[in-house]
């Protein structure tokens, strides 16, 4: 009994933690030009531009796999909106607004070999979080 019970605290102890963080982190896609709102967090993200897109182009094969960087405004219903800047792969990749993290985590369309990209059909993923205390 006293083999099961253990067994039985490990598993709520081990995963409890995961469902919970998980619950509060919240995926947002954000077209270039558009913003959006993110879930309950109060909070929304505007993607204002392409700075630099050094990705790897699929097709090819590269020393280092590249970076992107876009600039993005984010505000809440009380105050001003802050402009961050945020990067794929090199730092800075989280900005901090509001109590909430929010990571850059991809860019598409992903570079390709001879495809030109249409400047105004990037649309940026970020992870939001709330803030780790």
């Amino acid at each position: 009994m006293k083999i099961i019970t253990a067994i039985l605290l490990f598993a709520i102890l081990t995963f409890l933690p995961c469902t919970a963080f998980g619950q509060s982190r919240k995926s947002v896609s954000v077209q270039i030009h558009t913003e959006k709102k993110v879930g309950n967090a109060g909070i929304r993200i505007k993607f204002v531009e392409m700075v630099e897109d050094s990705r790897c182009p699929t097709g090819t094969t590269c020393i280092w796999a590249g970076s992107a960087k876009v600039k993005i405004e984010v505000r809440n219903g009380r105050g001003p909106a802050q402009t961050f800047e945020l990067n794929t792969g090199v730092a800075p990749t989280v900005a901090n607004y509001g109590g909430y993290d929010i990571k850059f985590t991809g860019l598409t369309p992903k570079p390709a070999v001879n495809i030109r990209i249409n400047r105004n059909g990037y649309v940026a993923t970020f992870e939001v979080a709330k803030t780790k205390k």
